[in-house]
């Protein structure tokens, strides 16, 4: 067996369940079904999208959490997701801590590893899950209609917090938020009770005003925002408050849903947040002014942005 195989059978190779024929084979076979499959890619490179020191387990998570965030935001079921990993080398210890990392939230998730590719180069991680989704409830960016509410899950900038806590040498602060930043948690069951609810929805990850953004746009509509509403990450209130409205505007990595949906359900999305322990803060509504994303202060003045959020083509890397 070639070591690439071996790597393969050793760390990446388990029994099927969902599957009708697994990895090992050209192709996997997924049983048919009578919904949609919903189906997203994400990479993540080293020293773009995490630093070179980070612990295996947490980048085993991570790489997949993020695509199951993708799920999240259509509201569907995660079935299956393949696996493209390209290594430096062949490091087998780095190698079983990853795949732990990685089948600890597959099992959490109920998503099963079908197949995929490994190659030599520069460590970077690709995955594409799928889902499956009633095509007439799923989830999508265009749906928003004017003065329909804003809504987003959790508490947003913890994981840019990190990131600056990190880069400016706070070690206790970085120590304190890093998770977020390295073990995101995907909201697919929030995603599937908004079904029927939400008109529009997406997850934060290049920063909450960037990804309303999309919204607005899709939805040939505006958007505007409360400031005060914004539920920031508990360790962000301490902080000054330009590195509160760019951690928490601007910093993306939370991978929480921002979503719209009519007034008039307000009490019952209100309602389906508490069994799941998930808190929902409402921070304004969407507006007629095409394109644009306002956000205001305290006093209903537009505040002015350095950035809307991140761009892989005017960041430099980590």
């Amino acid at each position: 067996m070639t070591p690439e195989f071996g790597l393969i059978a050793n760390y990446f190779s388990r029994p099927v369940r969902v599957a009708l024929l697994g990895g090992g084979d050209d192709c996997a076979l997924l049983p048919p079904t009578a919904l949609a499959t919903a189906v997203s890619t994400d990479t993540l490179v080293s020293g773009v999208h995490f630093f070179h020191d980070v612990s295996p387990e947490s980048l085993g998570h991570k790489v997949l959490a993020v695509s199951l965030s993708d799920l999240a935001a259509m509201g569907a079921r995660p079935r299956a997701f393949t696996l493209a990993l390209t290594l430096p080398s062949i490091d087998e210890q780095w190698l079983e801590r990853f795949s732990s990392g990685l089948y600890a939230i597959a099992d959490d998730y109920q998503i099963e590893l079908v197949g995929g590719d490994t190659t030599r180069g520069p460590l970077s991680i690709t995955v594409t899950v799928m889902g499956e989704v009633d095509a007439m409830l799923a989830l999508r960016r265009d749906g928003a209609k004017p003065l329909d509410d804003i809504w987003v899950s959790g508490s947003i900038g913890g994981a840019a917090l990190a990131l600056h806590a990190i880069n400016t040498n706070q070690v206790a602060l970085a120590q304190m938020v890093v998770e977020r930043m390295e073990r995101p948690i995907p909201r697919v069951a929030l995603g599937q009770r908004l079904k029927g609810l939400a008109s529009a929805a997406i997850d934060v990850s290049d920063g909450l005003i960037a990804d309303l953004g999309h919204i607005a746009e899709r939805s040939s509509l505006g958007a505007l925002v409360h400031w005060p509403l914004v539920p920031i990450h508990a360790e962000l209130v301490a902080q000054e408050q330009a590195v509160q409205v760019a951690c928490a505007l601007a910093g993306g990595d939370d991978y929480e849903l921002c979503f719209t949906a009519a007034p008039e359900f307000r009490e019952t999305i209100a309602a389906l947040a508490r069994p799941l322990g998930i808190s929902l803060a409402r921070i304004g509504q969407m507006s007629a002014d095409h394109g644009q994303v306002c956000v205001l202060d305290g006093e209903g003045n537009a505040m002015r942005l350095a950035s809307a959020g991140f761009d892989h083509f005017s960041h430099r890397e980590t």
